[in-house]
């Protein structure tokens, strides 16, 4: 990979050009980070477990009909992608209430929302990525008003998805970043999906005991982060061999 141009760095993940034009490589690091980086520590094998579930995660998506950025796991740590041009935005999805919207809003961590709510982040982590409104957004023309319906589509869509395949192996999914770009095929543009889906981008919270499975752990200094991330990916049916892991990160599945 490393005579490959590198085309950015992020705080979890590098992407390189692709072998083919419209392509990227996404590579996953071990880097764990919170509060935009003031927070910063190597967790060894994250970047494997983050590289596997997300691939997972958007399998399915795409077997639904999901328009994503995904075209498949290269090895370990990276992914093929389709090229987009990610709208600078973060988009949250919240089904209970936990983190920054139980301390704007005075309400207590786990408590159920009525609905769930959509939230949008301007992405600029010198301004701690700031709440936004639609106004905002069509404003200042980071998006368009029919590119927000089709997010706001999209993003339902998933979380009604999501919501249900972790129920089914016993995590509430609490919330969840998701990040979305335009793809270009000759004179069409459409919204899909990128970036990842994973425990970094997730709250997960076990069903029967309420225990973090998700970068909280981090975030929060519980301690126990690998760990975590492990029992998702194992809960996933994505894991073999966790006894006898090797340096490196876990051993997991070829898919």
């Amino acid at each position: 990979m490393n005579r490959r141009r590198r085309i950015y760095e992020g705080k979890a993940k590098i992407l390189y050009e692709g072998p083919e034009p419209g392509t990227l490589v996404q590579h996953f690091k071990d880097d764990a980070t919170a509060f935009n980086k003031k927070k910063h520590a190597i967790v060894d094998g994250k970047g494997v477990l983050n590289n596997r579930i997300s691939e997972y995660v958007f399998e399915r998506l795409n077997e639904i009909g999901v328009p994503t950025h995904f075209i498949r796991r290269l090895n370990m740590r990276e992914q093929l992608i389709r090229e987009v041009e990610i709208i600078p935005l973060e988009v949250v999805v919240r089904n209970i209430a936990a983190g920054s919207l139980s301390k704007r809003l005075g309400i207590d961590e786990g408590t159920p929302l009525p609905r769930s709510i959509i939230e949008f982040y301007y992405k600029n982590d010198e301004l701690d990525d700031p709440l936004v409104a639609e106004e905002h957004i069509t404003a200042f023309g980071w998006a368009g008003p029919q590119e927000i319906d089709d997010i706001m589509s999209l993003a339902l869509r998933i979380n009604d998805f999501l919501s249900g395949l972790f129920l089914g192996i016993g995590i509430r999914l609490v919330d969840f970043k998701m990040e979305f770009g335009r793809q270009y095929e000759n004179d069409m543009v459409r919204i899909i999906l990128a970036d990842e889906i994973s425990p970094d981008s997730c709250r997960l919270w076990d069903i029967e005991t309420s225990d973090r499975m998700d970068k909280d752990r981090f975030r929060r200094d519980m301690g126990g982060l690998i760990e975590a991330y492990t029992e998702v990916a194992r809960r996933l049916g994505i894991m073999i061999g966790q006894e006898q892991e090797r340096p490196g990160g876990p051993v997991l599945v070829k898919h």
